[in-house]
């Protein structure tokens, strides 16, 4: 299924998970506004993902790698995939480090106060 068109009704799961997706999605940041759209209020949100690394030399270097990775095998090495994920409107809890700043393990909220409003 397309991540960036899921086909479920909104709020419905507790636990939505990503591995290693967003380096070939189109457009990450509606894929995980869709995400967010189909995680419960009070859901998480799991990624396992690669992505630019915060080193400045090193994240370079994957900027100038990425036209090659994407014309070999359609992933691009240089998301920056945590801003993508601050701009679909999730909010980051936990964030590991797997193998220097490019693998890494987010846990975020879907973060929508707006369902989170007592109603009479």
């Amino acid at each position: 299924m397309d991540v960036q068109q899921l086909a479920f009704p909104d709020n419905l799961f507790d636990y939505v998970v990503s591995t290693c997706v967003y380096c070939s999605v189109p457009d990450p940041v509606k894929g995980m506004g869709e995400m967010r759209r189909v995680c419960k209020p009070n859901g998480k949100i799991l990624f396992l993902e690669h992505m630019r690394s915060e080193n400045a030399v090193v994240g370079r270097f994957m900027d100038i790698l990425n036209p090659l990775t994407v014309s070999l095998w359609g992933a691009n090495i240089n998301r920056r995939t945590v801003e993508n994920i601050l701009k679909a409107g999730l909010r980051i809890e936990e964030k590991k480090y797997l193998a220097g700043t490019i693998v890494r393990m987010l846990v975020t909220n879907p973060n929508k106060p707006e369902q989170n409003v007592l109603r009479k």
